[in-house]
């Protein structure tokens, strides 16, 4: 486990940074609001990390409050990691910086990694004030979204546990749309380019826009 560095600043910005501030932590945030996740699975979808410094971060998490480390029970019987609540409150700083970083996305560069479940965050944004199972398919893979619940992971990778209350498909170039901030959810189902489907009163609501 690395020392903790300091600003040493009287700043809440600063002590907040003293503790997420180093390289890969808030993407590793990123990966956790999907649940629990093993090491082998972290690593997998946060290309570019080290193992070196994926287990030092995470264990700097699991000091610093924002993580905890589990087995899990018998036929897994495997280690996962998981946010806890302070952890889980980052949401809002990295639903901010994704708004804020929106204008940097341009077109997506030929060395940059592309993971479905990437897309979950800019669509809760679009989709707040509503509540919802979500199911969400994309070319690049199928991921699912727990719209305004509370104390459950904020998303899942794969289809949706069980029916839906809305399923939303899409191409890639819509998803890039969504996420630049260039296209209105709303905007993108009346035009055609977001197909909405279920039974659901989301899904009704969706298709109502």
């Amino acid at each position: 486990m690395s020392p903790r560095r300091s600003y040493d600043q009287f700043c809440s910005a600063a002590r907040a940074l003293d503790v997420v501030g180093d390289r890969w932590t808030l993407l590793i945030v990123r990966e956790l609001l999907a649940g629990p996740r093993r090491y082998t699975d972290l690593h997998a979808d946060l290309p570019g990390v080290s193992t070196d410094v994926l287990a030092s971060r995470l264990k700097d998490m699991e000091r610093d409050g924002l993580a905890t480390r589990r087995r899990l029970p018998p036929p897994g019987a495997a280690y996962v990691y998981e946010l806890t609540p302070r952890g889980r409150a980052l949401l809002s700083v990295l639903q901010a910086l994704g708004v804020w970083g929106q204008a940097e996305l341009g077109e997506p560069r030929p060395t940059d990694a592309v993971r479905a479940h990437w897309f979950a965050l800019p669509l809760l944004r679009a989709l707040d004030g509503r509540a919802g199972l979500v199911e969400v398919r994309l070319e690049e893979g199928d991921f699912h979204l727990y719209v305004g619940a509370e104390d459950t992971p904020v998303y899942g990778e794969g289809p949706a546990p069980g029916e839906p209350d809305a399923r939303l498909v899409m191409d890639s170039g819509t998803g890039f749309a969504l996420a630049r901030g260039e296209l209105d959810l709303a905007d993108a189902v009346r035009g055609g380019r977001v197909e909405v489907s279920g039974e659901g009163a989301l899904a009704k609501e969706l298709r109502d826009l």
